[in-house]
């Protein structure tokens, strides 16, 4: 996986996210730099965190389904980006204004369960994991700060477009993994 890929699915990682962050932007109304940092670090650390812990998990299973890894990366991208392409459709409630410590962290936790699938992907993919796992952090962490701002600029009108936007790019990228596993490219 070459850098360009890995960044646009560090991009679709952290749509949800963004789209909670854009929620608690509007939930705050007037927010500040402590507010996006916040958000940022929660979301970004555990995007980080998660594929790391996918990928240990992982790598304990590799010689055991080498051949097939491209089908189980196949699926588990294409389940993730069809879960986020659902939750864009349905009219789920903005989250609370809460910044402590308990939600924010039941917050990242919920938005990087895709990010632990990820990780087992990328053990069988043979990803250089510190690197993936900076720029998806990193990526997240811009997304979610910019994420508040939008919220408390614009409202909840752009949640379900980047939830659908992240989908459709995971599940692109399962079938380029696909393809690739299959020597169609």
């Amino acid at each position: 996986m070459g850098t360009a890929e890995l960044f646009i699915l560090a991009v679709g990682l952290s749509m949800d996210a963004f789209a909670v962050s854009v929620c608690k932007g509007l939930s705050l109304g007037k927010i500040n730099w402590k507010h996006m940092g916040i958000a940022g670090a929660w979301f970004g650390g555990f995007q980080a965190l998660m594929p790391l812990i996918g990928y240990l998990l992982g790598s304990m299973f590799t010689d055991l389904i080498t051949s097939v890894s491209h089908w189980i990366a196949f699926v588990l991208l294409l389940l993730i980006g069809g879960g986020m392409i659902r939750e864009a459709r349905s009219d789920a409630e903005c989250v609370d204004a809460s910044m402590d410590m308990k939600s924010m962290f039941l917050l990242a936790v919920a938005t990087s369960i895709d990010a632990l699938a990820v990780g087992v992907s990328f053990a069988f993919l043979k990803v250089a994991i510190v690197p993936a796992v900076c720029l998806i952090g990193i990526v997240t962490f811009v997304c979610s700060a910019a994420g508040v701002k939008i919220g408390s600029l614009f409202g909840a009108r752009y949640r379900s477009k980047a939830e659908l936007c992240g989908g459709v790019i995971l599940i692109l990228i399962a079938v380029k993994t696909l393809a690739e596993g299959v020597g169609v490219i």
